[in-house]
């Protein structure tokens, strides 16, 4: 996944994750923000994986056999 930074005027960086909504963290440094971001996809992949909502993202990871 795709993890989008931007530098703010007051001093902080923002990470996205576009394919994910609402994946957005601030850190008080580019590896800090993109860091927050990662974990926090990652609790939105485990969250939506829970309630049985498909991530398009995910359909290669896993194989179920018959």
């Amino acid at each position: 996944m795709t993890v989008e930074i931007e530098y703010e005027d007051d001093g902080r960086w923002i990470a996205e994750t576009p394919a994910l909504s609402g994946v957005m963290a601030y850190g008080a440094t580019r590896e800090d923000a993109i860091a927050c971001a990662q974990v926090l996809a990652l609790r939105v992949i485990a969250d939506r994986i829970e309630h049985a909502e498909t991530i398009p993202e995910l359909n290669d990871l896993f194989t179920v056999s018959l």
